[in-house]
């Protein structure tokens, strides 16, 4: 064969390989947006390269892919559930120490849940995978109950953070028979 023919199929094989990897890139980048929902959104916007944050997203997955999460007993469900209707009925009386009580239930079912307590910001990344929807209501709340502690935050702060705090914990919810016993 001439030496312009092997150059036509390097070239054209060197674009097919091109293509294909951008394919490639494009379906995980879509599996990741499915995946991740708002929360790929939100990983985009605070970073200014796309690979770094798709990168980071999957290691959030793999990582908590590992932590062997489990879902709860049913005797632990119905503890927190009455947990929780005692912060709620506290919230009338006492909104602070309501919002208090529901940022440390809700660290109470992660914890029997097997999420690691590290720093908030990894409890949210850890959440982030398996329950991107609310993930965004536990920053919220966890950010609304800082300013609390700050002296910074009114009462209809307080009961958004009750409500974003409600969210998380309805979605921690699952019993070892698979079947979520919300209240």
């Amino acid at each position: 064969m001439d030496a312009w023919v092997w150059g036509v199929l390097i070239v054209g094989a060197l674009g097919v390989a091109i293509v294909i990897w951008l394919l490639v890139r494009q379906a995980r980048s879509r599996q990741l947006q499915r995946d991740f929902g708002s929360e790929y959104d939100r990983t985009m916007a605070r970073s200014d390269d796309r690979s770094l944050a798709e990168s980071d997203l999957r290691e959030r997955r793999d990582r908590v892919e590992a932590l062997h999460l489990r879902p709860l007993s049913r005797s632990d469900h119905d503890r927190f559930s009455s947990e929780w209707t005692k912060v709620q009925a506290e919230f009338v009386d006492a909104p602070s120490e309501a919002v208090s009580d529901a940022d440390g239930l809700i660290q109470q079912v992660m914890t029997t849940r097997g999420y690691p307590m590290a720093d908030f910001d990894q409890r949210a990344a850890d959440i982030s995978v398996d329950h991107p929807d609310v993930v965004e209501n536990y920053r919220s709340a966890h950010s609304i109950a800082v300013k609390e502690r700050d002296g910074d935050a009114d009462t209809e702060s307080l009961r958004k953070a009750m409500m974003y705090y409600r969210s998380l914990f309805d979605e921690l919810l699952v019993v070892d028979d698979g079947e979520d016993r919300r209240n």
